[in-house]
């Protein structure tokens, strides 16, 4: 009996992992024509043949050219991006805190990087650098101290779960209670940009500001894949990971900080964008299961598709201008967010 089960079981197996490449393959495709569409959209239509012409270098038309390359590819391209790094962060968040509801905002990084906006908007006359290059920079600056702060606070704590929710949290509303001060004493026109930056937009992309984020997309991604088969088995709880040979509080904050990382870069540039690291994994959870190996590019996929997504419809919203793309994910992602509170509540209760 073991000697014919084995053959069965393995045969089981590589269906499965087919059918997974498959379901990544759909996504991807999905997400290449999503961003063909997200470059045809805005003001002056282009039809997704003339766009993909262009972008493949072989139309003479120099106006679509120009469209293409110097206003609508760094935007749709940071959408790509951006939601990629944003999936894979809400990924590993729900894996190594054991929450459904986990994503990089959790742990306040992304309220860091608003007030670190904010602090230059309201105060930039007096830096040396325009706003251009501080807000980004202080953004980062302020994420990257959240993200130690959270740090320090989990190890002191053991790195368990619930001492990194606590600390983020705390952290969250502290930086939240901050950028509010800065609106209060703001000036008008100060108030008014803070505000726009905390909407969310993917005008501000650039194709420097691009190759900053998907940099530091690139270099996350090989170690994430190198703790795949542990962050699978952290899945399984701490004590059966630690079974297997896990490190558990290593693995856990190692993962801190490549969400740290991620989700700095991401906010940085575009300010904040939520919901998209809560939707994006449950939508690979669904199709690929809790396989690491095939969950992580299949979350950062989801993350691509569901921004790119987004943008289309900010450019849809209203004829000729674009919506903030914060409150577009936001519109998507509450109805989804509360189904999973609901689907969360049940389980416990």
């Amino acid at each position: 009996m073991t000697g014919s089960a084995t053959p069965d079981h393995a045969s089981s197996w590589r269906r499965l992992a087919r059918r997974r490449r498959a379901a990544l393959g759909i996504v991807a495709a999905l997400t290449a024509v999503a961003f063909v569409v997200d470059v045809a959209t805005g003001p002056a239509f282009l039809s997704p043949m003339a766009v993909a012409r262009s972008i493949l270098r072989v139309t003479e038309d120099r106006t679509v050219d120009t469209i293409v390359w110097s206003i609508r590819l760094p935007i749709a391209a940071m959408a790509l991006v951006v939601g990629a790094a944003l999936g894979l962060t809400g990924a590993v968040m729900q894996t190594i805190l054991a929450n459904p509801l986990a994503s990089g905002y959790t742990l306040g990084v992304a309220s860091g990087a608003g007030f670190g906006a904010s602090l230059v908007i309201v105060f930039g006359a007096f830096l040396p650098l325009g706003e251009a290059e501080a807000i980004p920079l202080s953004a980062f600056l302020f994420a990257s101290l959240a993200s130690a702060l959270v740090w320090g606070i989990g190890r002191s704590r053991g790195s368990t779960p619930e001492g990194l929710v606590l600390a983020g949290v705390a952290l969250l509303f502290l930086f939240q209670a901050l950028t509010s001060l800065l609106q209060f004493v703001a000036t008008p026109e100060a108030l008014a940009a803070i505000v726009f930056w905390l909407f969310g937009s993917l005008t501000r992309a650039t194709w420097g500001r691009l190759a900053v984020v998907a940099g530091l997309v690139a270099v996350m991604l090989p170690i994430l894949a190198l703790d795949a088969w542990k962050l699978t088995a952290l899945k399984l709880g701490d004590e059966k990971a630690r079974a297997l040979g896990v490190d558990v509080t290593r693995l856990r904050m190692r993962s801190l900080a490549v969400v740290s990382v991620l989700t700095a870069a991401a906010v940085a540039f575009v300010g904040t964008i939520g919901f998209v690291g809560i939707v994006a994994p449950h939508v690979a959870r669904m199709t690929l299961g809790e396989d690491q190996r095939f969950f992580l590019p299949g979350a950062a996929l989801a993350g691509a598709l569901v921004l790119s997504l987004a943008s289309i419809a900010s450019k849809s919203v209203v004829p000729g201008a674009i919506f903030p793309i914060g409150i577009v994910t936001a519109l998507i992602g509450v109805p989804f967010f509360l189904v999973l509170v609901m689907r969360t509540r049940r389980a416990y209760w």
